[in-house]
């Protein structure tokens, strides 16, 4: 299961709200998943959704305020990129009074007008605010975190949640709220829709926490943190074997001038010194500066070794150009 798909099961195992928040909830539903079609019997509503769990939540909250009971069917297109997709329909005899208690459908001389904002009267408190957010993540949210303890093996360095949808206003309306909480958040379009997204991880736990999805901000912090620890492994693997890269190569070099100078004119020609550490390099060829000194008698400093080495480089490098 997606993280996105633990945050809504996760949202949708509180407790039924009141009836001003179960419409706030329900209205930030029709916006973000919502469809609707009029026909000789009147305006009919459902839900189009990938959250199974959300039928019984909705369901529920129907069958308290209205009296009724929903019913639900597999999407005409069930099957979406691997994901399945459910449709919860409204009865037709109250779906009229849903849409306009939720302030989503409005009567005017006109006709009828689906508007895209909410009513301001809808949202009178936090807790019909958070009910709207509710909502939106349950009806159009969307995550690309993978989470490493379920077995991913390329999970995604980043942390991404985003809100899709077709109403630019309906967006900005999220947009505004979450605002109000210092979570920042960014609109974008994509071919032809609009995307609210979030990119900060510290913002995205802030959104699960103020959906009262705490489990999932655990989860999320774990995630972090088995992150970071990789990411620390990886850099110091990574020195190392540079370290040892390094170490590797300028034994080599060291090698091929000691071999060179005994061929040409022999160690003994070199400096006392120098024969000394030549001597302890050829016997120990895969060892370090500071390995070589553990393993001698010479009484000197790993600076004082290299710049041994370095004169013995040079001599070979003069007899090379002969």
């Amino acid at each position: 299961m997606s993280f996105a798909k633990e945050v809504k099961k996760e949202i949708l195992e509180e407790d039924l709200p009141d009836s001003q928040e179960a419409l706030a909830f329900m209205a930030s539903l029709f916006h973000a998943c919502g469809s609707l079609s009029k026909n000789s019997d009147g305006v009919s509503a459902e839900i189009i959704t990938d959250a199974r769990e959300l039928f019984s939540y909705v369901d529920k909250i129907v069958k308290k305020l209205y009296g009724e009971n929903l019913s639900l069917g597999l999407y005409d297109d069930h099957i979406i990129n691997k994901t399945v997709y459910y449709r919860i329909a409204f009865p037709i005899s109250i779906s009229m009074t849903i849409l306009s208690d939720c302030g989503v459908v409005e009567r005017n001389s006109e006709g009828l007008e689906i508007k895209q904002k909410p009513d301001g009267n809808l949202l009178c408190d936090q807790n019909t605010k958070i009910a709207y957010l509710k909502g939106a993540f349950v009806g159009c949210g969307t995550s690309s975190i993978k989470l490493s303890q379920l077995g991913s093996k390329l999970p995604t360095t980043g942390y991404h949640v985003e809100f899709p949808s077709r109403h630019k206003e309906f967006l900005e309306t999220i947009q505004s709220l979450l605002s109000e909480y210092d979570i920042n958040s960014k609109i974008s379009t994509r071919k032809n829709i609009f995307v609210l997204y979030i990119k900060d991880s510290e913002s995205i736990k802030d959104l699960l926490a103020l959906l009262g999805a705490v489990s999932s901000v655990f989860t999320l912090t774990n995630e972090m943190a088995t992150r970071g620890l990789r990411n620390t492994i990886n850099r110091q693997v990574n020195c190392i074997n540079a370290n040892i890269s390094k170490t590797v190569e300028a034994s080599l070099k060291q090698v091929e001038a000691i071999n060179l100078i005994n061929k040409k004119i022999g160690l003994e020609s070199l400096p006392e010194d120098l024969q000394e550490v030549a001597v302890l390099r050829l016997a120990n060829q895969e060892e370090s500066l500071d390995e070589l000194l553990k393993l001698s008698t010479l009484k000197l400093t790993k600076s004082g070794l290299n710049h041994r080495f370095r004169r013995i480089l040079k001599i070979a490098q003069l007899l090379k150009g002969e």
